[in-house]
C-alpha cells in the first residue's frame, strides 16, 4: 500500500529544476555550448513534457541487445538519446526557441569507452547545439524578404487587376464571354491576392494570435485556403473555355457559361469545407497554420489535378499551332518564334509554371534560389495576367488609344474655348465636333453564316461574338488576343 509505483518516478522527477539532471551543461553553462542565447521565448512546458516523455521511454523501452560498448541512453535538458554505439549521433534541434531552426541537427559524441564525450573545460556531458542556430539569422533575414516580397506582388497584383476590371468593364465594345471568364478569373486573383496578405499580416506574423488560437483566424484559414482553389479552377475554366474553343470548335453558337461558374466559384468550397472537417478531427493545430499533415493534400490534390488538366491543354494547343503554322507555309523559325511566344503567354494563363518544378533541389543556396523564384511566380502572377491579358490586348490597346484621342480633342476645344469669343468658340465648336465625328469608330455589319448579325468598329469586334470557329488562331495568340 506504500509502495510507489515506477510510473510515479519520473512524475516526482519533474518536481525537481531540469538543471539538476545529470548532463544538463547545454543548458545552464555557456561556455559549454558557446554562442547559443537562451531565448525568451522558451516553452517551459514543453521542455517539461519532452523530460516526462524521455523518463518514460528511458525506463520502459527494452534494454539494448546488441553486443559491444555503448552509450546509455539519457536525457541532456533539451533532448532525449537513445542508446548509441561509439561515433556520433544526430537528431533534429529542439522546438522550444525561436531562435533555433528545427531543420538542422544537434550531435552527441559517444567515446570509445561507451562513455558520453564530456566538454573540456567544464568535465561535464556535452551535447553540441550550435548547428541549430548558425544560419538562424540568415533564414530569418530570407523569411522576411519573402514576406515583404509577396506583400508587394498581392499589392501590384490587386492594383493592376483592379485596373484592368474598371477597363473591361468601361468599354462596352470588350463585352463578350471570353472577356467574362477573364473579369472572372481576374476577381479570383484579386480574393486571393486579398487573402493572402491579410492571412501573411494577421495570422503567420502574429505569435501572439496564433497561441490565443480564436475560431476568426481558422475562418481565415478557410478562405485563404478556398480562394486559393478558386483561383486554379479559374485557370481550369479558361484553359477549358480556350482548348474547346481552338481544338473542338463544334459549336457554333456562344458557350453556356454557367457551368464554367459551378466549377470556378462552387467547387471549390468542397475541398475547403472538408479540409476544415478532418483539420478539426483529426490535426486540430493553433490556427490550422502547420503543414506538417497529409491533411493539405484535400486542397493540394485538386489544384494539381487542375494544373495536370491545364498543363494537357497547353501542350495540346501547342500542337494545334504546329500543325497550322505548317500548313501555311510559314518559314520555320518565324513558325516556332510564334509557337514560342503563344506559349509564353498561355503558361501564366493556365498556371503550368508549378508543374514544372514540383519538387525542391537540395542544398541550402539551391533551396533559396527555388523559394525566391516559385514566390515570384506565385505573388506576381496576378500582375503578370493583367498585363499580357489586358495591357498588352490588342483590343484594349486600341480601345485607349481611341479613348484618348478623343480626350486629347475634348481639351483642346475647352482651351480653345476659353482663349477665343462667343463667335469664335462657336467656330471652335463645330471644328471639334466635325473632328469627333471623323475620329469616332466605323461601325459596320457584317452578316455572320446562319443569319447572325456581327458589328465591327475599325476592325475590332464590339458584339457580343468577339470569338468564334472561324478566328485565325496563330494570329490571336500572337497578339494575345485570346
Amino acid at each position: 500500500m506504500w509502495r510507489i509505483p515506477a510510473l510515479w518516478l519520473p512524475v516526482l522527477l519533474l518536481a525537481v529544476e531540469v538543471c539538476h539532471c545529470e548532463d544538463v551543461g547545454t543548458m545552464l553553462a555557456s561556455e559549454e555550448v558557446p554562442n547559443i542565447p537562451l531565448s525568451t521565448t522558451v516553452t517551459r512546458s514543453q521542455i517539461l513534457s519532452a523530460q516526462f516523455e524521455c523518463y518514460l521511454k528511458i525506463i520502459y523501452d527494452p534494454p539494448r541487445n546488441e553486443a559491444g560498448t555503448f552509450c546509455n541512453r539519457t536525457w541532456d535538458g533539451w533532448l532525449c538519446w537513445d542508446d548509441s554505439a561509439p561515433g556520433t549521433a544526430m537528431q533534429l534541434c529542439p522546438v522550444y526557441f525561436q531562435d533555433f531552426d528545427p531543420s538542422e541537427k544537434a550531435t552527441k559524441v559517444c567515446n570509445s569507452d561507451g562513455q558520453w564525450f564530456r566538454h573540456p573545460e567544464s568535465s561535464r556531458i556535452w551535447s553540441n547545439y550550435t548547428q541549430c542556430q548558425m544560419y538562424t539569422k540568415d533564414k530569418l533575414t530570407f523569411a522576411f524578404s519573402l514576406y515583404y516580397l509577396a506583400i508587394v506582388g498581392h499589392g501590384l497584383s490587386v492594383v493592376s487587376l483592379i485596373i484592368s476590371l474598371c477597363i473591361f468593364s468601361y468599354f462596352k465594345s470588350l463585352s463578350c464571354q471570353r472577356i467574362s471568364l477573364h473579369k472572372n478569373m481576374f476577381l479570383s486573383f484579386i480574393f486571393n491576392s486579398i487573402c493572402t496578405v491579410i492571412w501573411l499580416s494577421a495570422v503567420a506574423n502574429n505569435q501572439q494570435l496564433g497561441a490565443s488560437n480564436p475560431i476568426g483566424c481558422k475562418i481565415l484559414t478557410v478562405l485563404n485556403q478556398y480562394t486559393f482553389g478558386s483561383n486554379y479552377f479559374w485557370m481550369l475554366c479558361e484553359g477549358i473555355y480556350l482548348h474547346t474553343l481552338i481544338i473542338v470548335a463544334v459549336f457554333v453558337g456562344e458557350q453556356k457559361l454557367d457551368w464554367y461558374y459551378v466549377l470556378g466559384w462552387g467547387f471549390p468550397i468542397i475541398p475547403a469545407i472538408t479540409h476544415a472537417v478532418a483539420r478539426g478531427l483529426f490535426y486540430d493545430d493553433r490556427c490550422w497554420i502547420s503543414s506538417d499533415t497529409h491533411l493539405l493534400y484535400i486542397i493540394h490534390g485538386p489544384v494539381h489535378a487542375a494544373l495536370l488538366v491545364n498543363l494537357f491543354f497547353l501542350l495540346n494547343i501547342v500542337r494545334v499551332l504546329i500543325t497550322k503554322l505548317q500548313v501555311t507555309h510559314s518559314a520555320e523559325s518565324n513558325a516556332y518564334m510564334k509557337v514560342v511566344r503563344a506559349t509564353l503567354i498561355l503558361i501564366p494563363l493556365l498556371g503550368a509554371q508549378f508543374i514544372l518544378v514540383p519538387w525542391r533541389p537540395e542544398g541550402r543556396k539551391a533551396r533559396a534560389i527555388y523559394e525566391f523564384i516559385m514566390n515570384i511566380f506565385a505573388h506576381f502572377q496576378g500582375l503578370l495576367v493583367a498585363i499580357i491579358f489586358c495591357f498588352y490586348n490588342a483590343e484594349v490597346q486600341a480601345c485607349l488609344r481611341r479613348k484618348w484621342a478623343q480626350t486629347k480633342l475634348v481639351w483642346k476645344w475647352t482651351d480653345s474655348y476659353s482663349h477665343y469669343n462667343t463667335n469664335s468658340s462657336g467656330t471652335e465648336t463645330s471644328r471639334a465636333t466635325v473632328s469627333l465625328e471623323l475620329t469616332a469608330p466605323e461601325e459596320d455589319t457584317v452578316i455572320k453564316p446562319g443569319g447572325s448579325v456581327h458589328y465591327r468598329a475599325n476592325g475590332q469586334s464590339n458584339g457580343k461574338r468577339c470569338t468564334n470557329r472561324e478566328m485565325d488562331t496563330p494570329r490571336i495568340l500572337e497578339t494575345t488576343d485570346i
